[in-house]
């Protein structure tokens, strides 16, 4: 890889996770629990039993932030653990929800066997990877799962990026982050291997509306059809 390539990932990387690390209790006070929201209690739910229909295993909650969604996995009956960028993310997750298994990485790059996972979930924790850098993260999920192994995707559609300063509530504090078309991440992921099951807008008249991708990667069967 080129050492410019190489300086704008860790650039990337760097910037996210100081950010993250800055507003990590305002975000997990702001953040209500997956619980009240029905349509993605309803779209994690039928992850979970999708995973448990294929006989269950590993989870990872990726980009796992404050642990909420990790949380909601795991009472829906599934075995999972959250991995996230940030530190300090991590110990409020640790200190809210200290039964979990929770650690430190990156999409770009997971401390995770080959073929390791029965399910993953990316839940808004791409909206900081530069489009470009998409390709690599979605090659990096198909890797850790295992073949008949489901995602889950959520991300905020636009198709532009958007420079957040002073961001939640911290001056001086700021971050990219990118919106794309729901046609556009599919392909992504489909790109890499993945089946697309769903793929849907969420609330498109909203001011910024959000995407949702349920994808599957082949089984042994599935792939010589």
């Amino acid at each position: 890889m080129p050492a410019g390539t190489v300086r704008a990932v860790t650039d990337f990387l760097t910037t996210t996770r100081h950010a993250y690390s800055i507003v990590a209790e305002s975000y997990a006070r702001l953040s209500p629990p997956i619980a009240e929201d029905v349509q993605d209690r309803a779209l994690l739910t039928a992850f979970a039993d999708l995973v448990r229909e294929d006989g269950g295993g590993p989870v990872a909650d990726l980009g796992c932030g404050t642990g909420r969604v990790t949380a909601y996995l795991a009472s829906a009956g599934l075995e999972v653990a959250g991995i996230d960028l940030s530190p300090e993310m991590l110990a409020v997750a640790r200190r809210d929800h200290p039964e979990l298994r929770f650690s430190e990485g990156s999409l770009l790059g997971l401390d995770l066997p080959d073929g390791g996972l029965a399910g993953a979930v990316a839940w808004y924790s791409i909206i900081h990877t530069p489009p470009a850098r998409l390709p690599e993260v979605c090659a990096e999920l198909f890797r850790v799962l295992r073949p008949g192994g489901h995602l889950q995707l959520a991300f905020q559609v636009g198709d532009e990026r958007q420079h957040l300063t002073g961001w939640q509530g911290h001056d001086g504090l700021s971050l990219d982050a990118y919106r794309q078309p729901v046609e556009r991440v599919s392909e992504q992921v489909a790109g890499a291997g993945f089946e697309i099951l769903t793929q849907a807008l969420r609330d498109p008249e909203a001011r910024v509306p959000h995407g949702r991708v349920l994808a599957r990667k082949p089984s042994g069967d599935s792939a010589a059809e």
